[in-house]
């Protein structure tokens, strides 16, 4: 009976496991004093990355479809037991609902020396994941849930990429009538008149295919409400500021915005009645 609960046990920890992509590793455990004292906290980061997992470190840049759904991932903790002769650590992890998924059995160590006990005690307690055999293994409603995501951010740029191209065609009629105005009250003044005025036309605008990148990598550094592209030299090329959408940036002191589309980083802007596009190379 003993040796069947112990099976049933390791498949039902292995299956529950593999529904999750990541493992959160804290900057410090609750035991410690100082954060990642010991090394203990880059030691649990490494054993979950020798038995399968992708482990992060607390308050680093998470990979985007974690970002979208943080039950992706697990948060681990370290527990430490009493014990009068001995160390006595366990490994626990929780999910995003603060539900504990797995707990390891208790690892020990008697050694007298703290750092040599901490190390030796918790290797022991990551032993049970050898045995677990962790491989990812998605659910279901995660692809969906990041399928949906994704769509609905795509949705959200293409949206207002045409709210921007809406308002620059507001701005340039505004303008245009603007040049008109000037030119009929020039008319009216007694001088004489030795051409008849006639107001530009306007041309039809036409989408034109982007061309690729015709100057070299733009460096993106950040600045208040946005991001300076500078080149090599360093010389500040565009400013831009940052949008409601994802990735669609205004251009700063010019009828134009920056977007991406792919891979690519896109420069749309309006010249000689002409919507132009180009391809940039943009370093972040």
């Amino acid at each position: 009976m003993l040796l069947a609960l112990v099976v049933v046990s390791s498949a039902y920890s292995q299956s529950g496991l593999n529904d999750y992509k990541y493992v959160i590793v804290p900057n410090k455990f609750d035991f410690l004093k100082e954060k990642d004292e010991y090394r203990l906290n880059s030691l649990a980061a490494f054993l979950f990355k020798k038995y399968g997992f992708v482990a992060l470190k607390e308050g680093e840049t998470y990979p985007s479809d974690l970002d979208s759904n943080r039950c992706l991932a697990l948060r681990s903790d370290v527990i430490k037991d009493s014990g009068l002769f001995k160390t006595k650590l366990q490994v626990e992890l929780k999910d995003c609902n603060d539900r504990i998924v797995y707990t390891s059995p208790v690892g020990q160590s008697r050694e007298k020396e703290f750092k040599k006990a901490y190390v030796e005690a918790l290797r022991n307690a990551f032993k049970s994941f050898e045995s677990i055999g962790y491989t990812y293994t998605p659910k279901e409603s995660h692809t969906v849930a990041a399928v949906q995501t994704e769509t609905k951010d795509q949705n959200q740029v293409v949206e207002e990429i045409q709210k921007l191209k809406q308002e620059i065609q507001t701005l340039k009629k505004e303008k245009e009538t603007q040049v008109v105005a000037a030119v009929q009250i020039k008319e009216k003044e007694p001088e004489p008149i030795k051409e008849t005025p006639m107001v530009k036309e306007i041309k039809t605008v036409k989408a034109v295919v982007p061309e690729k990148p015709s100057s070299g990598i733009l460096y993106a550094q950040e600045i208040e409400n946005g991001f300076q592209l500078v080149d090599s030299s360093p010389k500040v090329v565009y400013r831009i500021i940052a949008t409601g959408a994802n990735n669609v940036f205004l251009i700063e002191n010019r009828s134009g915005i920056i977007y991406k589309n792919g891979n690519d980083w896109v420069l749309e802007y309006y010249s000689d009645d002409s919507l132009k596009q180009e391809v940039l190379e943009i370093k972040f």
